[in-house]
């Protein structure tokens, strides 16, 4: 019988690890935790967007490293095959905005459960508390592993021990070092899906959530990213899903300066922003400036909207100019933000960069240098946006290499 070791307990390789031992092969799988799904567990703030309900079409769309490279691997295992899994394995799921998928229990521990079941009933033996050291590799093939539990052996050995992100869950980086070591090419990496950092002010603004708002990504002059929904003020910068998939883009760019303008009132083009404004300052007009707003804007943000558009707040309202209205519609829909930096791995949700794929068979995950050893998951220089793209990728690499281990 063919044997098969995978080398890390995440997503993508559960999913390997139960496929090839569904295939007939006899498979271990180490995994360095004392648990299994260690990030899992965090994700979707704990409740597992485990996969987006699209076709593979709409997974390339959304996968922004090396879309095309992921083409076989959707086709062969999409969204509503990973559904199907884990409602087999006895895990109800619910479709919520944006198609993202969750347990009905709204608990990522039952995804990591029907995982768990998945590898259980098919016959993967679990190594936990077990760490790989190092590779024995011979004439273009791994030879044996050596771990803090002794040395193993096997026909073929899948890399699925993830990126940096989240370093506190296992995600330390040391796949990237191992195919390193064994010829392969990995490409710088970068903390993605992460809060930004920005000026100064948004600690005035810490905690405050602003819904249906659309922002502009900029870098280098240029418009990068574009799009609506929910930010969030933190001590440090902004965060929420809008500035996660945004940082996708920008975390490169921390060098150019980037910047991000929020649009107040996407709905409203600036021409009926004015009006609206009008009518308001008419129904307000022996106010001040700085009480003109409430209508408008949340109360927090008030005092910066007004201290950006350099209006005097104690102006009687009746006695703003068109010029400074002008200035006060282009503040509403172009509210600029300086980024200075990221949150780091530590908040990342995902690693941006890895082995390079042009060193990896896209039909089977199969390194084009070392003849028995395959790659899935976040190992890989692929990723995507926010909406639980990510975990489909982990899960549809997983399963190409588990056929072709």
């Amino acid at each position: 019988m063919r044997r098969v070791i995978v080398i890390g307990g995440g997503a993508s390789g559960m999913l390997a690890a139960g496929v090839a031992a569904k295939e007939g092969k006899e498979v271990i799988l180490l995994e360095k935790n004392n648990r299994l799904g260690k990030k899992l567990y965090i994700t979707g703030k704990g409740r597992c967007n485990l996969t987006n309900f699209s076709d593979a079409e709409n997974l390339i769309k959304n996968t922004v490293s090396n879309p095309y490279f992921l083409y076989s691997a959707f086709y062969t295992f999409g969204s509503e095959d990973i559904m199907k899994l884990v409602e087999d394995m006895g895990v109800k799921l619910k479709v919520e905005r944006g198609n993202r998928v969750f347990p009905k229990s709204d608990k990522s521990s039952d995804v990591i459960k029907a995982l768990s079941r998945f590898m259980n009933i098919n016959g993967v033996k679990v190594v936990l508390n077990c760490r790989v050291k190092g590779f024995k590799a011979e004439g273009g093939e791994i030879r044996g592993l050596i771990t803090s539990k002794g040395e193993f052996a096997a026909d073929s050995y899948i890399l699925a021990t993830g990126g940096f992100s989240y370093p506190s869950t296992g995600s330390e980086g040391e796949g990237h070092g191992f195919a390193s070591a064994l010829g392969h090419s990995v490409t710088k990496v970068y903390p993605s899906l992460v809060g930004l950092k920005a000026d100064g002010f948004c600690r005035d603004l810490a905690g405050l959530t602003l819904k249906n708002i659309g922002i502009k990504a900029c870098a280098g002059g240029k418009k990068v990213y574009e799009d609506f929904g929910e930010l969030l003020f933190t001590h440090t910068g902004v965060s929420g899903p809008v500035i996660l998939s945004a940082s996708r883009y920008l975390t490169k760019e921390i060098k150019n300066k980037p910047e991000i303008y929020i649009d107040f009132k996407p709905a409203l083009s600036e021409s009926e922003l004015n009006k609206r404004i009008l009518r308001d300052f008419e129904e307000f007009k022996n106010r001040e400036f700085k009480n003109s707003l409430d209508k408008l804007l949340p109360k927090a943000v008030i005092p910066v909207v007004v201290k950006k558009t350099g209006i005097d707040e104690n102006k009687q309202v009746n006695s703003v100019s068109r010029e400074e209205r002008i200035r006060l519609i282009k503040v509403l829909k172009e509210f600029k933000l300086n980024i200075t930096g990221t949150e780091g791995f530590n908040q990342a949700v995902i690693t941006c960069g890895g082995v390079d794929v042009r060193e990896i068979d896209p039909s089977t995950m199969k390194s084009k240098i070392i003849n028995n050893l395959l790659f899935a998951g976040e190992i890989i220089d692929v990723d995507a946006l926010t909406g639980g793209y990510n975990l489909q990728i982990a899960f549809s690499t997983g399963c190409l290499a588990g056929i072709n281990s």
